[in-house]
């Protein structure tokens, strides 16, 4: 067997894997397929996501249910005002040996994972927020000098409750540029609701069954990154970025009337990899411009910042990407 028949028998075997997982994580979730479908490319582009949504909609199910199913450790943080940064990361404590003898040794914090729930991040202090900067970005964190690598694949997801905002401390642009994606889970309809009320409540908790292996995770990732991007591509991805922002010659009306600021840099770097991710799930052998669209509002919807104006008048932040997208193909 060639060495090009072997990689696409390793892609089709990958890839039915995934469509089992995805399978899995529909059921419980149901009615949400295109944030499980994000979700898992966000974790192949090696990235973190932020999913807001009301509580009960099952944020946490669907970050377990996807751990549980990679075989990746998990770990849950309930953020809250008094959470401090060594209750994330570790700190040392004062031990004492068989003979009595002192000594300080390192405690792990919850952070010491591959798959971390922050949940209801916005509750905690800035001071405690930014104890995730390090991990998000260097994939380590140091703790009295020392650094400390964490293992991978490793993926902070963090949610945020849009109807509670009293007594929050809400996440500041650069570090909201860190997360790869920002997903939206609404209320379910009725038919789904229906579905979930009739599901057996003996098997509502997800089976042990590993799905993908944690080296296969690895493996895909690897792959999605060595997934061509051609010229054009970029160029497109490029005027996209342009047309965000309101001083641009590319911006349309309503981006120069309501945006103050446009995406980063990193908002077209983050579309490219989930392009990259979701051209390895559907078996396709270079980036396409669908693919482009297909990502651009979970990459950036997190990355434009509306003026007074456009706050004022409450302007949903997808048709001012939707805005960006025509214009960048004009």
């Amino acid at each position: 067997m060639s060495s090009q028949e072997s990689l696409q028998e390793e892609l089709d075997s990958l890839r039915q894997a995934v469509k089992s997982l995805l399978g899995i994580l529909d059921a419980q979730l149901i009615g949400q397929p295109q944030t499980t479908r994000q979700i898992l490319e966000c974790l192949i582009a090696g990235g973190h996501a932020l999913i807001e949504g009301a509580p009960g909609l099952g944020k946490t199910t669907l970050v377990r249910t996807l751990a549980q199913n990679l075989d990746l450790d998990f770990q849950r943080i309930q953020f809250t005002p008094d959470l401090m940064p060594a209750d994330i990361i570790g700190a040392r404590i004062l031990n004492f040996d068989e003979r009595g003898a002192q000594g300080l040794t390192f405690e792990p914090g919850p952070i010491h994972t591959q798959v971390l729930l922050a949940d209801e991040i916005n509750r905690a202090t800035p001071r405690t927020q930014s104890a995730l900067l390090e991990a998000m970005e260097e994939h380590q964190v140091t703790v009295f000098g020392e650094t400390r690598q964490l293992d991978r694949p490793f993926m902070v997801v963090a949610t945020q409750n849009p109807i509670e905002m009293e007594g929050t401390f809400p996440l500041p642009e650069a570090q909201l540029d860190r997360f790869l994606v920002k997903l939206h889970i609404d209320m379910p309809k009725a038919v789904d609701l229906a579905k979930l009320f009739a599901k057996d409540t003996t098997g509502i908790r997800q089976q042990n069954e590993v799905q993908v292996e944690c080296a296969k995770v690895l493996r895909m990732q690897e792959l999605a990154q060595q997934i061509p991007v051609g010229d054009d591509v970029a160029r497109r991805v490029a005027r996209i970025i342009h047309a965000t922002h309101p001083t641009s010659e590319l911006a349309g009306e309503k981006t120069r009337a309501l945006v103050r600021h446009g995406s980063s840099p990193r908002g077209g770097l983050s579309m490219l990899a989930m392009a990259r991710a979701r051209t390895l799930i559907a078996g396709g052998l270079h980036v396409k411009m669908e693919e482009l669209e297909a990502v651009a509002l979970p990459c950036l919807r997190h990355r434009i910042l509306l003026n007074y104006e456009g706050m004022a008048g409450d302007m949903p932040i997808s048709e001012l990407i939707e805005e960006a997208l025509q214009r960048a193909s004009a």
